[in-house]
């Protein structure tokens, strides 16, 4: 796991080391950049292939497989269009600020070159617009690279609307063409016909961080860290029962229990664990201990990598509370377009509220339970899905709240803090 020592700078990384995305010495200049990464190579159709035996998959939440979007992209009869997704809408992540922040040329770097992989003149990069540190350090690094004499693409920079539903990649494109900053799911997809008609990849900020990297030393340096089926490492933003939140980059499939040490933290510290930020759900500690973070273990134990958030809860604070203010939340950014977020998230949020006030009479639980499976795979998009699923966990982690809430001797923080802010800045 990378540490906050500084290190020398190098001319090429070790495969089987940390740092790989967050290095301890200041790349941020275009010129220390090339010192410690060395000089990218051309992009062409070949790398397609090689990200594809890389293993690499999206590390914005969903985890699809790179090479299969860039493929999909690569075969359009238009020229196509790359987007960088750095918008970060889950409210506990922030690995990609850090990203962006710390080596903004890597995510430059592997945008070009997947540009150049699929045929794309354009680059869009697109951050929230409330993030105004990120949003500099990126017009930073575009400006010193128009200096870049082997560039080949152009890059826009646009400021995104602040909204937990403008991130994903529909919302995103249609956004970028005029509309509304709203999800669909109805075709064509963005590989298809996405800004201004042309074959679009959208890639999140930190994947294409890895790619800028397997492009440099390919696939089997790539698959030095990891796990057979999720390869390479990953940014994950810790807070919560921690001695220092912030972001770490880790190896896939280290296990869960190192990294709540590694952050100052342990199980005997912790009530519950949340992975995966909104639309992920809380584990209980039981259940926690024995996971390491990949997609694949996480997965067989019915939750979810999702964009690398993880939260130890304290046992001092009511993961009930908490996690009805999150519900509250999610209601109110709904995407507005069907019946399951404008009428399912709100009851929803409702009866979560009903149970932190004491479900005397178990009405507000069966209530919670009927719209939780009445929204569940019915959204126009995915939104409603991802509350139901932070909410179907919050029901069965924290019964034992419930129970307490009900007879009104619940004793714990009922502050909403935990959940409600990011997490500290910072990378180790």
């Amino acid at each position: 796991m990378a540490r906050t020592a500084v290190e020398p700078a190098v001319t090429s990384l070790s495969a089987h080391t940390l740092p790989r995305l967050l290095p301890h010495d200041d790349v941020r200049g275009l010129g220390p950049f090339l010192d410690h990464f060395g000089t990218r190579p051309r992009g062409s159709a070949a790398l397609i292939g090689e990200v594809e035996r890389a293993g690499l998959r999206g590390h914005g939440g969903a985890g699809f497989p790179t090479a299969t979007k860039m493929a999909a992209v690569a075969r359009g009869r238009r020229r196509a269009v790359v987007v960088v997704n750095a918008t970060e809408g889950e409210p506990m992540s922030t690995k990609d600020k850090a990203m962006c922040s710390v080596a903004p040329h890597l995510v430059l770097d592997g945008a070009a070159l997947a540009a150049e992989a699929v045929g794309a003149p354009d680059i869009v990069v697109c951050v929230d617009r409330h993030a105004r540190a990120t949003l500099q350090s990126l017009h930073r690094a575009i400006a010193e690279r128009a200096t870049y004499t082997s560039e080949r693409v152009g890059f826009r920079l646009e400021a995104a609307p602040n909204r937990y539903v403008a991130g994903e990649e529909t919302a995103l494109v249609h956004w970028l063409n005029g509309g509304d900053a709203k999800p669909t799911f109805v075709p064509p997809r963005p590989f298809e016909k996405g800004v201004n008609g042309r074959p679009t990849l959208v890639q999140n900020a930190e994947t294409l961080a890895h790619l800028a990297l397997i492009a440099r030393f390919g696939a089997r340096w790539f698959r030095g860290l990891g796990t057979a089926d999720d390869p390479g490492s990953s940014l994950v933003t810790v807070a919560g029962a921690v001695g220092q939140s912030g972001v770490y980059e880790i190896p896939l499939g280290l296990p869960l229990r190192d990294m709540l040490g590694s952050a100052g933290g342990s199980f005997d510290k912790t009530r519950a664990v949340l992975i995966g930020g909104y639309f992920g759900g809380w584990l209980p500690v039981d259940a926690a201990r024995p996971l390491t973070l990949d997609g694949t273990t996480l997965r067989n134990a019915g939750s979810a990598f999702g964009c690398g958030v993880v939260v130890a809860l304290p046992h001092q604070t009511c993961g009930l509370v908490e996690s009805a203010s999150v519900a509250r939340w999610l209601a109110n950014e709904n995407a507005g377009q069907c019946g399951p977020c404008m009428n399912g998230l709100p009851a929803i949020a409702h009866a979560m509220d009903a149970l932190v006030a004491g479900d005397r009479n178990g009405n507000a639980q069966k209530h919670l339970e009927r719209w939780i499976a009445m929204v569940s795979g019915r959204g126009a998009c995915k939104h409603p899905d991802g509350t139901a699923r932070f909410v179907a966990s919050t029901v069965t982690t924290f019964a034992e709240e419930i129970e307490d809430h009900r007879r009104g001797r619940c004793r714990r923080s009922h502050s909403t803090r935990l959940l409600a802010t990011p997490a500290p800045g910072g990378w180790r």
